[in-house]
């Protein structure tokens, strides 16, 4: 479990989840940047027996905040060049967002992969327009870089997607 002091990052449980798979699968909790598809529940079990969630080129996290609650999902997956890793996150509840969970889930992820494993780089991608995103990747020093037009297609359109990334060494500066 990777601690903070607004929250946890940790695996997911199997007494998280049926509650797990309804918050991820809650379409109005999504709002304008995220895709509305969905697993099935079957389908998602399936997958938490086989392997938590966990696999090479992925594993996903559950955010917890200081009362337990599991409040967001975070997790780092295959990215186009192996020494890379892409990060995504989501809030459940949209109340939640701008006291600083996912900042500080995302900190706690970051700092885990670079001391854990041998990647060289992490991405963020996001809406461009999508301000607390953006902000996001800032806190986290994480650099624009530019933007993938129509990178994403979503709620019926393609859409621009912003890319972020933080190199290792910029990490190390940042934590020394």
């Amino acid at each position: 479990m990777l601690k903070g002091s607004l929250c946890s990052v940790r695996h997911v449980l199997t007494a998280d989840l049926s509650a797990f798979i309804a918050l991820v699968n809650d379409l109005p909790s999504r709002g304008a940047y995220f895709s509305t598809q969905f697993k099935s529940p079957e389908t998602m079990r399936k997958e938490f027996m086989l392997n938590g969630f966990v696999t090479e080129d992925s594993e996903l996290f559950v955010i917890e905040d200081s009362r337990h609650h599991v409040i967001g999902v975070i997790s780092h997956f295959k990215s186009r060049t192996p020494v890379s890793r892409e990060i995504g996150y989501r809030l459940f509840d949209p109340s939640l967002a701008g006291r600083g969970y996912t900042t500080e889930a995302t900190r706690l992820l970051v700092d885990y992969l670079f001391q854990t494993q041998q990647y060289h780089r992490l991405e963020l991608l996001t809406a461009p327009d999508n301000a607390a995103s953006v902000r996001i990747a800032q806190k986290c020093g994480f650099s624009a870089e530019g933007v993938l037009r129509q990178a994403f297609f979503l709620h019926g359109r393609y859409c621009d997607v912003a890319l972020y990334s933080l190199l290792r060494p910029e990490w190390e500066r940042r934590r020394a």
